[in-house]
């Protein structure tokens, strides 16, 4: 009867890291009616069958409803797994398919947790984070400086270089997450200890020379350095962002998004930075 109901566990097969139960049940299983259960045979020691009504009476009755509560409020938790799927995409095509073909009664609501809950919990705090980290570059500039101008330039250098990320990740297809988070927020730090050094080199250099002269000058003097921080970066995490090597698929998003600012970095210090540098000094 439970194997024709429910099934039995038989055994378990190894799948990414754990295990999946595999479960024996009856042909047609999900149709199976009180008729056809008192319709069933069993098997005697003496290899005989006679029929299960000789033995019990095969009925409904009603019984006792199993309430799950939280927070005092009766719920029913529905619970699924992933496969071969990022968390956002199957969150986004769930919520649109309960809003088409539900409708909730009076007092009725869908409260969405797990670790989609923690993934927006975690997503706040890390945007949280890359304001204020861009904030703070803004004011280590400005107390370096005494520049408005040129410490909100480096930070919108510092935020397209974060855009090269985005754009990283959006080209390959892979999702937001804590990763990738976190490779956005170094590289707002990465760029704007550049752009530091590439203004410095030019507050230097505009001592003895023109302003035209002390851009080329900085530009030239920063370009192997530049070159090697973000050539050497990006052939360490090409490993990682190729999904080389066990666990590599774990950090995969964090690679990227450091891949794809250190990508847009380039031509935004050497290029887009200079340019827009000598703009703002011969304006002031």
């Amino acid at each position: 009867m439970q194997t024709q109901l429910i099934g039995n566990i038989v055994g378990s097969i190894p799948e990414k890291e754990q295990y999946t139960d595999i479960r024996m049940v009856y042909p047609d299983a999900d149709k199976a009616s009180v008729e056809k259960m008192r319709q069933q045979f069993v098997f005697l020691p003496s290899g005989k069958q006679k029929p299960i009504t000789e033995f019990a009476n095969v009925e409904i009755k009603p019984g006792a409803a199993e309430m799950t509560r939280e927070n005092l409020q009766p719920v029913a938790i529905v619970t699924a797994r992933l496969n071969e799927r990022d968390l956002g995409s199957v969150m986004k095509d769930i919520q649109e398919k309960l809003g088409k073909n539900i409708s909730l009664p009076q007092g009725y609501y869908i409260s969405y947790g797990g670790a989609y809950a923690d993934q927006k919990k975690s997503f706040s705090e890390l945007l949280l984070i890359l304001i204020t980290s861009c904030l703070l570059v803004f004011t280590l500039m400005l107390f370096l400086f005494r520049n408005y101008k040129v410490a909100f330039l480096i930070l919108i250098i510092a935020i397209l270089g974060v855009a090269g990320g985005f754009l990283a990740l959006f080209m390959t297809h892979t999702p937001l997450n804590v990763g990738s988070y976190t490779g956005l927020i170094m590289i707002v730090g990465i760029i704007g200890e550049n752009a530091i050094f590439t203004f410095q080199q030019f507050l230097t250099s505009r001592k003895i020379v023109p302003i035209d002269e002390a851009l080329v000058l900085a530009v030239s003097t920063r370009l192997r350095p530049n070159l090697m921080t973000a050539l050497g970066a990006i052939v360490a995490l090409l490993p990682l962002a190729l999904g080389i090597g066990t666990g590599a698929q774990m950090h995969q998003p964090l690679a990227i998004a450091v891949i794809g600012g250190f990508v847009a970095a380039l031509p935004l210090l050497l290029v887009v930075f200079p340019t827009i540098l000598k703009m703002v000094i011969k304006s002031e």
